[in-house]
């Protein structure tokens, strides 16, 4: 319950792999959820990709089977997030369409509203730079699938206000998760360590050196790797791989992160993980 008395909900914008993961692990813990999409297609599927991946989280006991389900709801403006407790921005890794979407959320909801931006690598003071209110604005990195991660990665921009951490703290106590709080910079933490190792073994394999499957056994058997660093990529989606990919490039000038030819090759011909079928494996419906 809100202060007021009011029920807590959580608005999430975008309704691709991540926005509808979130949404799943929100509903999955009671929370009731405002999905918002600017796309009707994309809107229209929602709710059945939404109750196949709630169907999926229970199988593998990533959610509880009892207790309540948080109500779906689904819109394509973002005045239906006007009265919503937290937001989570969750859309393309594009940090001039992120802040043009923070900046439709802060022109609807409430003063001191926590509005999060789910990103990979965009640094959130760049986004905070663009947006009114950046004191409100957060970066949490939720992992995919959202819902079987139970660590997330919080990320306090320079201008994050004390508020706002607070209700960070709040929103994941509901959710179930833990929090480690890092500092800003492009790519954090986990992407920082990450994609520079997945975009070295795709170069491995387009040297070939090695096959995808030796490079993933490999990684596994020998350094513990739990699913090798190309069922990863298959997992993140190798097109957001690359996108965050050339956002850390750009950012850092490190030219270990700009991406491998085999991994642009795969966004081209539409390989781009387990959400399209096929990747660096290929994969049945579910």
């Amino acid at each position: 319950m809100t202060e007021d008395g009011g029920m807590q909900r959580l608005a999430v914008f975008g309704a691709g792999v991540m926005g509808v993961g979130i949404t799943t692990l929100a509903i999955g813990r009671g929370v009731p959820v405002m999905l918002v999409d600017v796309d009707r297609t994309r809107l229209d599927t929602a709710r059945a990709r939404v109750r196949s991946e709630l169907r999926l989280a229970h199988m593998t006991g990533a959610l509880p089977r009892t207790g309540p389900v948080g109500e779906l709801e689904l819109a394509d403006s973002a005045m239906a997030a006007a009265d919503a407790t937290w937001v989570i921005e969750a859309v393309t890794e594009v940090a001039d369409l992120k802040a043009k979407v923070h900046r439709e959320i802060a022109s609807v909801v409430a003063p001191g509203t926590l509005r999060v931006t789910n990103t990979s690598s965009i640094p959130v003071d760049e986004l905070a730079g663009e947006v009114p209110a950046p004191e409100d604005l957060a970066g949490i990195h939720f992992m995919n699938p959202p819902y079987l991660i139970g660590t997330l990665e919080v990320i306090r921009g320079p201008r994050t206000g004390e508020h706002a951490m607070t209700a960070v703290t709040a929103l994941l106590a509901r959710l179930g998760r833990k929090g480690i709080v890092v500092g800003d910079g492009p790519g954090f933490v986990t992407s920082r360590v990450l994609h520079r190792m997945i975009n070295d073994a795709a170069n491995v394999v387009e040297e070939g050196r090695a096959t995808v499957e030796d490079v993933d056994a490999l990684m596994e058997g020998c350094l513990g790797h739990p699913t090798g660093p190309l069922r990863t990529a298959d997992l993140i989606g190798i097109d957001n791989l690359v996108d965050s990919l050339r956002v850390l490039h750009e950012r850092t000038g490190d030219d270990s992160y700009r991406p491998s030819e085999l991994l642009v090759r795969k966004v081209a011909e539409g390989d781009h993980g387990r959400k399209t079928g096929r990747g660096f494996y290929t994969y049945g419906p579910r």
